[in-house]
C-alpha cells in the first residue's frame, strides 16, 4: 500500500545527518527503555507469557505459538508499538527471524501484510472469521509484525504532537528501539539470521531501518548486547526513486491500455519527473490520469472492485492529491485491498474492531480514541524522505548483505515498469540477465534478473500485495530468498 511522496523537507544530506546525531545519542535511551520494559530474569519468560495469544474468536486450531502486545520506544512521550508474532510451524528455534512492514506511510502491517497476504490466519466473510493459509509465511520464518510508525493501527502515542512530527527518520528510529527491546523480550531469536521484509512504501522502511542496523552493528561486536544479525532485504513493488517511479507510472499506464495516447503524450509534455515542483498543465494533466482508477483498482488492474464496499468509493480511491507530484496522493480512506475476495479489507476491519478480538490479542490497552483502520486518518504530513533510496540500496549491497526486490507485474501503483528504470539507475553489473523462473506443473512463475549484489524477481499476474494474489509462487520465492537460491530456471 503506497498513499503518497510527501514533500520533501531537507535534502538527503540533512536526512542522514539527521539519523546520525539520532543514533549517537541513542543508546542512553535504549538502554533505560529496555531495562524498564524487561524482566529481571534477563529472559524476558514473564512477559512473553504476558503476550502469549491462546487463541483468537474463530481462529483455526494450529500447533504453534502466537504473542502480541506493546513494546515502548519512547517511555517519556509514551509511544509504544504494536506487535503480532508468530513462531514458525516447525523448529522455530533453527529458523530465521523474518520482519514485515507494509508502507502507506501510515497503513497497518497486521491489517494488510498479517490477515490479507502472508500471516497463518486470512479474514474472512462470516463464520468462522479466520481461515488458515496453507502457503502461510511462517512455514519458512519466524514471522514478526510491528505497526509503525505511531498512530497507525494499534500504536499509539500519549504525546500528540508526535504525530505532526513523523517521517522517515524516526520511523526507522522507533523501528530500530523496537527491535532492540522486543529481542530482550525474546532473546532466543536474537542470534538467529534476521531478514527484512515488506511492500510499497516500505521501500524506504525497510532499507532505511536496515542501514541503521547496519551502521549500529559496525561499532558494536557480536557479542554486544545491541547487535542484531541482519542478513538480508526482501522488497516488493517498492517506492524506491521519484523519478523513475513516477515515469514508470505513467508509461506502464499507457502500455496496459489505461490511459490515452493524447493524455500520454500530454503528460510526458507537461511533466519533468526530475523536479519536486510540477506546473500548473502538469497537475491538470495528472488529474485527468487518476480519474480512471476511480473505476478500476490502481493496484490490481485485471481484478473486480469491491462493490458492496463499507468505504465510500471517493475515500477509496488512491487519486485524492497531496501536494502537487505525480505521486503525491493521499487517500484519507483505505483503499480496498484484491486478493482472494476484493472486499476481505472490509472483513478485516470489522473483525480487529471487536472488543473480544483486541482482548485477545492484548491490543488497545489505552482505549484509542479511534477504531482501528488499515490506514491512519491522524497521519496526514510526511516531515522527511529522500527522493531516492539507491544509494542505501547500494550500501546494503557492498555490505554483503542479500539484497531482493520483486514486484507483481498487474500493478499499477508501484509498477514493474518503474522498477525495472529504478534498477537500471542503480547501475550494477548484471551477471544473469532477463530468465523465467518456475513454479509446479511447468508454470513461469515470472521473470529474474540477477545484479552483482541483487535479485530482481517479477512475479506474473500478481497486483501490489503479492502474496495475496499468487501465495503459492510468493511463498516460493520467500524460501529461495532466504536459502539465497536462484529461483528453479527450468521446469521441473
Amino acid at each position: 500500500m503506497y498513499r503518497y511522496s510527501s514533500s520533501r523537507h531537507g535534502n538527503y544530506a540533512v536526512n542522514v545527518l539527521i539519523m546520525v546525531v539520532l543514533g549517537l545519542g541513542l543508546a542512553a535511551g535504549i538502554e533505560l527503555t529496555a531495562r524498564t520494559t524487561t524482566t529481571g530474569d534477563g529472559g524476558g519468560v514473564a512477559e512473553q507469557e504476558a503476550d502469549r495469544v491462546v487463541a483468537l474468536p474463530g481462529q483455526p486450531a494450529v500447533s504453534f505459538r502466537q504473542y502480541s502486545g506493546y513494546v515502548n520506544v519512547n517511555q517519556s512521550h509514551g509511544r509504544a508499538l504494536f506487535y503480532w508474532f508468530f513462531e514458525a510451524t516447525k523448529l522455530p528455534h533453527k529458523k530465521p527471524l523474518l520482519l514485515w512492514l507494509n508502507g502507506g506511510p501510515g497503513c497497518s502491517s497486521i491489517g494488510y501484510g498479517a490477515l490479507e497476504e502472508l500471516g497463518p490466519f486470512l479474514s474472512q466473510k462470516g463464520q468462522p472469521e479466520l481461515k488458515f493459509n496453507k502457503n502461510t509465511w511462517n512455514k519458512a520464518a519466524n514471522l514478526l509484525f510491528v505497526e509503525s510508525p505511531v498512530g497507525v493501527g494499534f500504536s499509539y502515542t500519549n504525546t500528540s504532537a508526535d504525530i505532526k512530527q513523523l517521517g522517515d527518520n524516526i520511523t526507522a528510529l522507533d523501528s530500530y528501539i523496537f527491535l532492540v527491546n522486543w529481542f530482550r523480550r525474546f532473546p532466543q531469536y536474537k542470534n538467529q539470521d534476521f531478514y527484512i521484509s515488506g511492500e510499497s512504501y516500505a521501500g524506504h522502511y525497510v532499507p532505511q531501518l536496515a542501514e541503521f542496523i547496519l551502521d549500529r552493528n559496525r561499532k558494536l561486536g557480536k557479542s554486544d548486547d545491541l547487535y542484531i544479525n541482519l542478513k538480508g532485504i526482501l522488497i516488493g513493488n517498492a517506492v524506491l526513486d521519484d523519478e523513475t517511479d513516477q515515469k514508470g507510472l505513467v508509461d506502464y499506464a499507457w502500455h496496459h491500455a489505461v490511459i490515452s495516447d493524447s493524455l500520454y503524450h500530454r503528460i510526458n509534455v507537461e511533466c519533468n519527473f526530475t523536479r519536486k515542483n510540477q506546473s500548473e498543465g502538469c497537475n491538470h494533466a495528472v488529474d485527468k490520469y487518476f480519474e480512471v482508477y476511480k473505476i478500476i483498482d490502481m493496484y490490481s488492474l485485471y481484478t473486480p472492485n469491491c462493490v458492496h464496499s463499507n468505504t465510500s468509493a471517493a475515500s477509496r480511491s488512491p487519486a485524492i492529491p497531496f501536494g502537487h507530484r505525480l505521486l503525491s496522493t493521499f487517500s484519507h480512506g483505505r483503499r480496498v485491498s484484491a486478493g482472494y475476495d476484493p472486499c476481505d479489507s472490509d472483513y478485516t476491519e470489522t473483525y480487529l474492531n471487536k472488543a473480544d478480538v483486541q482482548r485477545a490479542l492484548h491490543a488497545n490497552v489505552t482505549k484509542i480514541s479511534y477504531a482501528w483502520t488499515h490506514c491512519s486518518d491522524t497521519i496526514t504530513s510526511w516531515g522527511d524522505a529522500p527522493s531516492s533510496i539507491l544509494p542505501i540500496i547500494r550500501k546494503l549491497a557492498d555490505a554483503s548483505l542479500r539484497v531482493w526486490v520483486y514486484s507483481g507485474d498487474t500493478d499499477g501503483r508501484i509498477p514493474v515498469t518503474s522498477t525495472r528504470y529504478t534498477l537500471k539507475k542503480l547501475g550494477l553489473e548484471i551477471t544473469r540477465d532477463w530468465s523465467p523462473w518456475y513454479t509446479d506443473k511447468h508454470q513461469v512463475g515470472g521473470w529474474t534478473v540477477e545484479y552483482k549484489g541483487l535479485m530482481f524477481v517479477t512475479v506474473r499476474g500478481a497486483g501490489h500485495q503479492v502474496p495475496s494474489f499468487k501465495p503459492k509462487q510468493s511463498l516460493q520465492m520467500l524460501k529461495h530468498f532466504l536459502a539465497g537460491k536462484a529461483l528453479p530456471p527450468a521446469p521441473y
